[in-house]
């Protein structure tokens, strides 16, 4: 017989629940229902957002969003005129997709809403135990790397 699993210390579990809290409050907080934007959409806005335009398999990588899922959430971005979707210059089977200014003017409108929530999430951690618990969570998302 397995032995119990006690769900208040099992990491996957906890991890989970810190994730859903933060899903749950930004979706509120940045009323994300208004902008007609998902929380998945909202990854893609903030990849963006940061990095300027990218390839469509790129953003997949680096959201954590399948590359079938990316193609359905960038088509919903373009016709919010969020996004532009185009082919590569390097290759034709290649999509880039890039943040327009109506995107960009709502992640000026996010980005103060998801900071604020961070910091809301790491209250009484200092500097470094933030660091240190940014840095562990990397990792441990690189072992399911294949």
């Amino acid at each position: 017989m397995a032995q119990p699993l006690d769900l208040s210390n099992y990491l996957p579990y906890l991890i989970n629940r810190v994730g859903f809290a933060l899903v749950e409050n930004f979706t509120a907080a940045a009323d994300l229902k208004k902008s007609g934007l998902t929380i998945d959409m909202w990854r893609v806005l903030a990849a963006l957002s940061n990095r300027g335009e990218q390839r469509q398999v790129d953003l997949s990588g680096m959201t954590s969003i399948d590359v079938s899922t990316m193609s359905r959430l960038v088509s919903r971005l373009v016709r919010l005129g969020c996004v532009t979707r185009s082919r590569s210059e390097k290759s034709s089977r290649e999509v880039v997709v890039a943040i327009t200014p109506k995107g960009r003017a709502l992640m000026q409108r996010l980005i103060p809403i998801a900071r604020e929530l961070e910091r809301t999430a790491s209250a009484g951690l200092s500097a470094k135990e933030l660091a240190v618990a940014k840095s562990l969570l990397a990792r441990m998302y690189k072992n399911f790397a294949p």
